[in-house]
């Protein structure tokens, strides 16, 4: 398949944006349409000057006659453009199937699966295979400081991947990691999440468990040995398991050290060291990444020495802990912490990042599941790690899933009851103009604001950081 007109339904989306990226740098013509883009991905469209049309429409299929239509997860049956292009007859696939069909079908599949730090992973081993001239591919879900971008074509043998979990299409409703076909993959954790999708943490596990037994005989599987459900799902792999953790696993990290510039700490392979590593980012779960993306750097090849080194020259992924401004000594951060367990882990990596200084957790329930009651106890548990709390009452919507319609959802005014009654002090807002006023009027030299939403949380940083200013 080499088509040279490629129309992208859905292209707002980092997998989608970025595959168009790759085949717009390859000189095809690429088009797209979405309901609504922001960044960073807006930005990174027009930057490679990329036409993208909002709302959807059949025209902006038959307007392009495109060679192939690449239908994002995003879109239902009913969806115009994706209607156009089954109907009229178009070439059409997945995003993941245009992935592997027009980027990865030649290269060794490195797969980074998990619910929680597959686009800080990615973007490491990435960065890391870069550091030790194995000159990879790649494409990840954000904007990575070490490959300029979300993407990245290099001429050796590897093509890194976020695998994602969640079903591919409406069309397809396998997982996308499946699409990918690995041969090296990274499992991280497994927790319940997803529930427009998946009923139970068992049927979650039973995701991974067909990726895992899918695995070819002389694949790798690297797993996080820290985590009982990961475990669980890899004790019949048919391939060779590689293990890494903070507290188990043959590739070990130990003697963390958080400091002003990021994190230092030993690293060692069966017991024996292998390096100091120094790397600029905070908390326990970006060292276990990290060694994650070390312990498949050295599978594919990289001295493990060499790879440790390699870690001090990563330099981050826009919205993980991205520091958005600093104004009158007060830091404002923006990260894309949506589940429990991320939104503790975040905390926790604040706090290690600025030891001494008011925390300010600021968090929309955006996506479906923690828009849902589901999460209510974990979420006010973990946000109570901040020392004060700001959470967005989200308008109510329809909530669906593959089970049928929601009834029970988060109760934001409740969840800031609930954290108030135990320690920090929350509330809870609805309109995002009034919390950027309240958030600026509170504000005091020293505090450090952490932003927290898997969306653009409407436009709360182009409305706080002019507050803070003024």
């Amino acid at each position: 398949m080499n088509p040279q007109r490629v129309h992208f339904v859905g292209i707002g989306g980092t997998g989608m944006g970025s595959l168009a990226g790759l085949l717009r740098a390859r000189g095809i013509a690429v088009s797209g349409s979405d309901e609504k883009l922001y960044p960073p991905m807006s930005t990174a469209l027009a930057g490679w000057g990329i036409p993208v049309r909002e709302g959807f429409a059949a025209e902006h299929v038959t307007a392009e006659q495109p060679e192939l239509v690449v239908i994002g997860n995003v879109c239902r049956p009913d969806n115009p453009e994706a209607r156009a292009a089954i109907d009229g007859g178009y070439a059409y696939l997945s995003f993941s199937d245009a992935l592997y069909q027009l980027a990865m079908r030649e290269k060794h599949s490195l797969v980074v699966t998990g619910t929680h730090g597959k686009t800080t992973t990615a973007a490491m081993l990435a960065s890391v295979l870069v550091e030790c001239g194995r000159d990879p591919s790649a494409l990840v879900g954000g904007i990575a400081a070490n490959l300029d971008g979300s993407f990245r074509e290099g001429a050796g043998p590897d093509f890194v991947v976020e695998g994602d979990e969640y079903d591919t299409a409406f069309f397809d409703k396998t997982p996308k990691f499946l699409h990918y076909h690995p041969r090296t993959a990274i499992l991280t954790s497994i927790e319940f999440d997803h529930a427009d999708i998946y009923r139970d943490l068992d049927h979650v596990k039973a995701a991974f468990l067909a990726l895992v037994s899918g695995m070819p005989a002389d694949g790798c599987l690297i797993v996080y040995a820290d985590d009982a459900n990961v475990a669980d799902v890899v004790a019949d792999a048919p391939c060779r398991v590689v293990r890494y953790g903070v507290r188990d696993g043959s590739w070990r990290a130990g003697e963390l050290r958080p400091g002003s510039d990021g994190t230092r700490f030993a690293i060692s392979r069966d017991g024996t060291a292998v390096g100091e590593a120094q790397l600029a980012a905070w908390g326990r779960h970006n060292v276990a990444n990290a060694l994650a993306a070390v312990a498949a750097a050295v599978e594919r090849g990289a001295a493990p020495e060499e790879a440790v080194r390699a870690l001090a020259r990563y330099r981050g992924v826009r919205r993980r802990l991205e520091v958005r401004g600093e104004i009158g000594g007060v830091v404002v951060l923006d990260d894309f912490a949506h589940h429990p367990t991320a939104v503790r882990a975040t905390l926790a990596a604040v706090r290690a990042r600025y030891p001494d200084r008011r925390v300010v957790a600021i968090f929309e329930p955006r996506s479906n599941t923690s828009r849902r009651a589901l999460f209510q106890k974990d979420y006010a548990a973990a946000l109570a790690g901040a020392d004060r709390v700001a959470i967005r009452a989200v308008p109510d919507a329809p909530i669906y899933s593959a089970f049928g319609e929601v009834g029970e959802r988060l109760d934001a005014h409740a969840l800031a009851r609930q954290i108030s009654a135990a320690g920090p002090p929350a509330e809870a807002i609805e309109d995002v103009d009034a919390l950027a006023e309240r958030l600026a009027a509170d504000a005091a030299p020293g505090d450090v604001l952490l932003v927290m939403s898997n969306g653009d949380f409407d436009g709360l940083f182009d409305k706080l950081l002019p507050r803070l200013s003024s």
